[in-house]
């Protein structure tokens, strides 16, 4: 734990105590205790995902330094490393393979979100920072993470590096979330600007993201694997740090050295679902064409290795580590919560209720209908590998406090023009949930954080709650029924308590989705 609070400071200093709670003292104390180790436990869930330790545990050079091991295999040094990455962590990544590999290291070249260098300069995580003289060249680009004029001369750079390499070389490709914005490389004659257009129209037309990441790959020279074509014949060992559920490697920013599975015909099928079809630029259709016809058939990729490096899975497996050491039983329901906010918003609302009839043995039980209720939302939402059995198993033994952790990444459908990001929207909604449904003698707390630091558009990591905030909110004055209508969580978290209950760790230099934690405890 000392070593995430060196990492993350500005969470140990976070505003927790000038609260303006209502309520007794006995329920002030209580809650600020609940806060303080909902900080405690999201810090060490971004501590155990931070770039530099990942990559270290999966990099490592034998004793005579000639070779660079990696999981089970070795590859030969002898100054023929090259380096590119692209995404929100790889910075960081990036010194740390810079640090290990010294003169063997030739050249790199990285694109990362514009300034993330900067961010991390003034938070003091110099082990975040590529070395003044460092052989790495540093592009800046996606602003809020939209590919750009900046993001496509840092392709350009990379694909250059790629096709000049030889048999005798090894490309250390880095990758982290965020990558696929920062990797834009259309396949002329199709420009940046038409390939976005296209994407928009179709996620405007309902396309599912699988859909527009295939339309992505046909038109791009280095997803898809086109990444690893272009280095060939060097050896590819490719080290990703995941933000997507599930971890698949053909989707962590849009698979530039995976083969993609995906041919012409399934992009045409795409294009007439959604009637796009007939209004496709010129340049689309010869690309399309072109692919289709294509002599030398898909891409392979046997010469590359892909690691998954870090995940949520292991954020949450530290953070359930750290509540176990606080006394809590500590459940991880799952690392893959996907599906629509407000649904989830729910989940959780009546799994907090459910809760305390098993937490409570006194207190009226829940209904079979609530219970049922509570089965029926987890279905909905289609959660892999959920735990809902064995944390209700868990509560039920009543052991003593529980702490209900999770990770993924949830959907929000816009409708109006607020500000916020997912994490602030979910936790705003649990806490509209959470009044809905008599909690009796237990304490609870919500929290919901992005592990990058970044929340949708705001400086916000995320934001946490507690059954008390709809009368919290109704003291200053707060509709939270107007806020989320506008999706406007931000904005209400800044008003209520002067932002108390906001998360505020700054860009931390990893991502690896979101984390949230559900605390329950008998008072």
């Amino acid at each position: 734990m000392a070593a995430a609070l060196q990492v993350l400071p500005r969470l140990a200093r976070a505003p927790l105590h000038p609260l303006l709670w209502r309520g007794s003292v006995a329920r002030l104390a209580s809650s600020m205790a609940l806060a303080e180790q909902a900080w405690q436990l999201f810090e060490s869930a971004v501590g155990a995902v931070l770039p530099g330790p990942m990559l270290h545990r999966a990099l490592s050079l034998d004793p005579s330094g000639r070779q660079l091991k990696v999981r089970d295999r070795s590859f030969q040094l002898r100054q023929n490393v090259y380096l590119v990455g692209f995404g929100k962590a790889v910075m960081g990544m990036a010194a740390a393979a810079e640090e290990l590999l010294g003169q063997h290291l030739v050249q790199g070249v990285i694109s990362i979100p514009k300034g993330i260098r900067a961010a991390m300069e003034r938070a003091g995580k110099q082990e975040m920072l590529l070395k003044p003289h460092s052989r790495v060249q540093v592009f800046e680009g996606a602003e809020d993470n939209l590919p750009d004029r900046d993001a496509l001369r840092a392709a350009l750079a990379i694909r250059q590096l790629a096709e000049g390499l030889t048999a005798d070389d090894l490309l250390l490709v880095l990758i982290s979330g965020g990558g696929s914005a920062l990797l834009p490389a259309p396949i002329p004659p199709v420009t940046l600007e038409e390939k976005q257009t296209l994407t928009r129209l179709l996620a405007a037309h309902g396309a599912t993201i699988q859909e527009l990441n295939t339309i992505r790959k046909a038109l791009s020279q280095l997803k898809g694997g086109g990444l690893a074509q272009a280095a060939y014949p060097a050896q590819v060992v490719s080290l990703i740090l995941s933000d997507v559920v599930g971890d698949p490697v053909e989707v962590i920013a849009s698979g530039p050295t995976v083969a993609s599975s995906h041919s012409v015909q399934d992009c045409l099928h795409i294009l007439n679902r959604y009637g796009l079809r007939a209004a496709l630029p010129r340049s689309v259709k010869t690309v399309l064409s072109r692919a289709d016809s294509d002599p030398h058939g898909p891409r392979t990729c046997g010469h590359v290795l892909n690691v998954i490096i870090g995940s949520n899975v292991l954020a949450l497996a530290e953070a359930q580590r750290q509540a176990e050491a606080l006394g809590y039983q500590a459940v991880v329901l799952s690392a893959a919560m996907q599906g629509d906010v407000k649904s989830m918003a729910q989940f959780y609302g009546l799994l907090a209720h459910v809760a305390r009839t098993r937490l409570t043995p006194s207190t009226a039980g829940a209904s079979v209908e609530e219970d049922a209720q509570l089965h029926e939302l987890a279905a909905e939402l289609q959660i892999p590998d959920l735990q809902l059995e064995e944390a209700l198993e868990t509560m039920a033994q009543g052991r003593g406090p529980v702490c209900l952790l999770a990770g993924g990444e949830p959907t929000v459908q816009l409708q109006g023009s607020g500000r916020g990001g997912r994490n602030q929207e979910l936790a705003l909604r649990v806490g509209a949930e959470l009044r809905r449904w008599p909690l009796g003698q237990i304490d609870v707390l919500f929290l919901s954080g992005g592990t990058d630091g970044q929340d949708g558009p705001t400086e916000a990591a995320g934001a946490w709650v507690t059954p008390e905030l709809a009368s919290q909110a109704a003291a200053e004055g707060l509709d939270m029924a107007t806020f989320l209508a506008h999706n406007d969580s931000h904005t209400f978290f800044c008003r209520l308590q002067g932002g108390a209950h906001l998360l505020h760790t700054g860009m931390t230099g990893t991502n690896v989705m979101d984390t949230h934690l559900l605390f329950l405890r008998p008072r």
